[in-house]
């Protein structure tokens, strides 16, 4: 861009002082004229690009230095005296801030209305967290233990929200999803038995939504079980036909908003349950969120283990660090960094401001939909068990079945039919999430190149067929072992799946961003500073306190598969 020169200006004197115009052209510089027009224009421009800033504030001054804008002050005001005045410059800028004060509450209405824009993702990875396996185990848990395990529901959410962050973090700061980092990065049979693993972990998960939606529709509407099963393959397909990730936006959040109503749908299903108990302390409830001897006594161990592994889903971390790219992309394209024909022919890296402007929203979001959301619906299918079944010998052993006729009984007829409402909404909105997480393995770490329906058609098929065999040949005591058989499976599977996600995030050789989005960070020119990449590696304490729960997580696994061994499941 070339700005009108002014070096043919005469020098003009102001009055008897003598003292040149402080836009006098011997006397200004381009960095002078920025300064005064950020100062006239008092404008954010920080999201502007930084070889630009110059070059459009200086031109916003015309030739004889008047300003093009007819409301901002000409030359001769108070503005321009900050050059023949600092002392007076700087008690401006003084009273700029003490304006700037009264801002506040309008800022946080920005924030929020920014925050607003993120809300979505974090509800599709909340769903992974109330689908129907967390049903049987936390149903269990409050049958045997009443409220006394409500401080391994609390650990495991707590435990979800620092992977899933993990997760955000992972596929914000690389535009990789979990899947495409281990393909990238590791050894091609290291990647495959990873893969592997992932993909069993997602048809365990698949089978869970799937037998928790047919039982379902069994108990609300009598259809055979399967014939239940086969209905969750037309309904999954139906409204994946509507998800396109690399979509308009808007699609995208249209798609999101029905998802996120059939999270509010299950909420209020409990809001509702809750409502009936009677006879329940609230200091009992919260005292359950306290640690207790109750852990490790008895089948604590094993029904602790069981919670752990129906909350800390495998498939919602490949989930989280693909999900939230999205929103990247629009950045980048609504800045002029890259546009959708680029992103077409070439591989997408999000830009460095993408990734600051949209990092710590999706983290937030993610956290609070986890810490509200699916720690409410969890602990209410425990409290509500364990405030109706404890004292009931039949509920400990019963299936989701007995435990439906149970809350009929002991509570109202409504009980029931609303706890098999919300286990519907459940298993579908579970199996949507579970059957995209899918695509994303697959796709990810094959690098599949068929189309997307026929491979959501083969993910949730993979998943179906056992449900509806086992459905056929042995009923629903098959349905309800099946559906106990696929929590243990995913608790196998989280250490293995969680390892390269805090292994990446802890290392700055991936880890970094490059400026330019559409660039691979680990091709980008070091020549000038300003493109050097920046080092986005967890801190410190975020990486000791992921392997802690890295750990912690495969020692109740190998206390799980050692009571199974033992004939305790």
């Amino acid at each position: 861009m070339n700005c009108p020169s002014r070096t043919d200006e005469p020098l003009q004197y102001d009055g008897l002082n003598q003292n040149p115009s402080g836009l006098a052209a011997d006397l200004t510089t381009r960095q002078d004229l920025n300064g005064i027009v950020n100062t006239r224009t008092d404008q954010d421009i920080s999201t502007i690009p930084n070889d630009s800033k110059s070059e459009q504030h200086a031109c916003s001054i015309g030739m004889e230095g008047q300003p093009l804008d007819k409301e901002t002050p000409g030359p001769d005001d108070t503005a321009n005296s900050r050059l023949a005045y600092p002392s007076e410059g700087k008690h401006r800028k003084s009273q700029a801030f003490l304006g700037n004060l009264s801002t506040i509450p309008g800022a946080t209405g920005r924030v929020l209305l920014k925050y607003g824009r993120f809300i979505g993702p974090g509800f599709m990875v909340a769903v992974a967290y109330i689908d129907p396996g967390n049903y049987s185990t936390d149903v269990a848990a409050g049958a045997a233990k009443r409220f006394r395990l409500l401080f391994i529901v609390l650990m495991s959410n707590i435990f979800a929200i620092v992977l899933q962050s993990l997760a955000i973090r992972l596929g914000t700061i690389t535009g990789r999803n979990l899947a495409e980092n281990c393909r990238a990065h590791l050894p091609k049979w290291l990647n495959i038995i990873l893969y592997i693993l992932g993909e069993a972990a997602i048809i365990a998960t698949d089978i869970a939504e799937v037998i928790g939606s047919a039982i379902a529709l069994n108990l609300l509407l009598k259809i055979p079980l399967v014939a239940g099963c086969a209905i969750t393959l037309v309904d999954v397909l139906v409204i994946l036909l509507f998800y396109n990730p690399n979509g308009n936006l808007r699609q995208l959040r249209l798609f999101e908003i029905f998802v996120m109503a059939l999270v509010l749908g299950v909420v209020i299903c409990f809001c509702i349950e809750l409502s009936l108990l009677t006879g329940v302390s609230v200091g009992e409830v919260f005292r359950g969120y306290l640690p207790s001897s109750a852990v490790v006594q008895g089948d604590g161990i094993y029904l602790s283990c069981g919670i752990l592994g129906a909350t800390v889903m495998p498939h919602s971390l490949y989930l989280g660090s693909g999900i939230v790219q999205s929103r990247l992309r629009h950045f980048d394209i609504q800045a002029g960094n890259t546009s959708p024909r680029t992103l077409e022919k070439s591989v997408y890296r999000p830009s460095l401001s993408a990734i600051r402007s949209c990092l710590s929203y999706s983290i937030a979001e993610v956290a609070i939909s986890l810490f509200t959301f699916a720690l409410f619906v969890n602990s209410s299918i425990l409290i509500v068990a364990g405030a109706s079944l404890s004292s009931n010998s039949a509920a400990e052993s019963a299936d989701l079945f007995g435990i439906h006729s149970l809350l009929a009984k002991t509570i109202a007829p409504a009980a029931g039919t609303i706890f098999a409402l919300a286990l519907l909404l459940s298993g579908t909105s579970a199996g949507i999430v579970c059957t995209i997480a899918g695509q994303m393995l697959s796709e990810g770490a094959l690098n599949w190149t068929i189309a997307p329906w026929l491979r959501r058609l083969l993910t949730r098929s993979i998943s179906i067929t056992p449900s509806i065999i086992i459905a056929g040949a042995v009923g629903k005591d098959g349905l309800s072992d099946a559906l106990n058989a696929s929590q243990v499976a995913l608790s196998v599977c989280l250490p293995f799946v969680s390892a390269p996600l805090i292994y990446f995030t802890c290392r700055n050789r991936y880890m970094k961003a490059g400026i330019h989005s559409g660039t691979d960070t680990e091709d980008v020119d070091d020549e000038n500073d300003h493109d050097e990449p920046v080092k986005m590696r967890n801190h410190w304490i975020l990486s000791s306190l992921a392997l802690v729960i890295w750990l912690v997580i495969v020692i109740m696994n190998v206390a799980l598969l050692v009571l199974v061994g033992m004939g305790k499941a």
